[in-house]
Formats: structure tokens, sequence, C-alpha cells
């Protein structure tokens, strides 16, 4: 798949990019530049309940695996933000944690170039209805994967190791009581 942005395909090479990008200016890291974003961690069971599927989405630039996710918006709570943009990136809806299940960082290139590095703060829903029409539809590939591909798919590190050891906070109540 090829960028929408400079026509060229995804490669590590971009990454060192962004990379050396942020390695230019240390001070970035230092300075309360990290930006907030709100990321939705979609889940459905699966396998009449004894098992769980996640939903990754391709980015739009890149075509690289990731899960939903954008900015705080004006006047919505980060749980509400999260499930907004599920709704609009994927064409999902369900019930959504008010507590965020974990947080991972990246690096995020700008529009203007600049590359900022992001906290992003996740919230599980789980899925209960898959629209057949949203605002991106046709911009992303969607798949349902097991926790584990889903961490193969992804690219940052805490993300992968949040995928591979989430467990739906709904589960984890009822072990115990």
């Amino acid at each position: 798949m090829t960028s929408q942005k400079d026509g060229k395909k995804p490669t590590p090479s971009n990454s060192k990019h962004l990379l050396k990008q942020l390695a230019r200016t240390p001070e970035k890291l230092f300075a309360n530049a990290f930006r907030n974003q709100y990321g939705a961690l979609c889940f459905r069971y699966a396998d009449d309940g004894h098992a769980i599927e996640i939903l990754v989405i391709t980015s739009r630039e890149s075509g690289r695996w990731i899960i939903p996710k954008g900015w705080p918006m004006k006047g919505k709570a980060p749980h509400e933000a999260a499930a907004i943009e599920a709704c609009e990136e994927a064409g999902v809806r369900g019930k959504v944690a008010k507590m965020p299940v974990g947080r991972y960082t990246y690096l995020k290139e700008l529009d203007d170039g600049k590359v900022v590095p992001c906290v992003v703060e996740m919230f599980q829903i789980e899925v209960r209805e898959v629209k057949a029409a949203f605002k991106e539809q046709g911009q992303r590939r969607l798949d349902w994967v097991s926790p584990d591909e889903a961490a193969r798919r992804v690219r940052e590190i805490e993300l992968k190791s949040l995928l591979v050891n989430f467990k739906p906070l709904d589960k984890q109540a009822r072990r115990r009581k």
C-alpha cells in the first residue's frame, strides 16, 4: 500500500526518519511535549465466549496496522472520544469502559512534517454493533484477530504488550467475586 502523503511504500527507513528527527530535538522529550490521544481497544467474544477477538485497522497514511485512536475532543470525556474514534474509523459501537485499560507511547508525524511523542490512553470497548457504513469506510482495512495476532501486527512495543495481556474488565470483575 502506498502513502497518500508522498506516494512511497512504508518501510523501516521511514520509521528511522522519525526517530532521527526526534533525536535532533531531544528537548521535546523533556519539555512537556508529549501529546495526549485516546484509543479504543475494541473486542468481541468469540468461540461461545471462551475467546476474544480484537479489532485492528490500517492507518490511512501508511497502511500499517493500528487501533482506532485520535485527539482529545472539546466537551467529551476521554472514553467518549475513544468511542467516537472507533465509530468513525471502524464503524463499531459498544459498551465503553470509563477507566483506561492501559497506555502506550509512539511517535506521531504531524501534517507539517514535525514529529511529536504521543501518549495514548486505551479504553476497552466491547463491540455490540458493526455498522455497514461509517465515516472512514473505504479508507482503512479492518480485521478481527486473536490478541496474539493483533500484537504481531502492530508496531509499538507497549501496545503489543497491552494486546497480548488484555483481559476484558468485566471478566476480571467476575473472577474476583
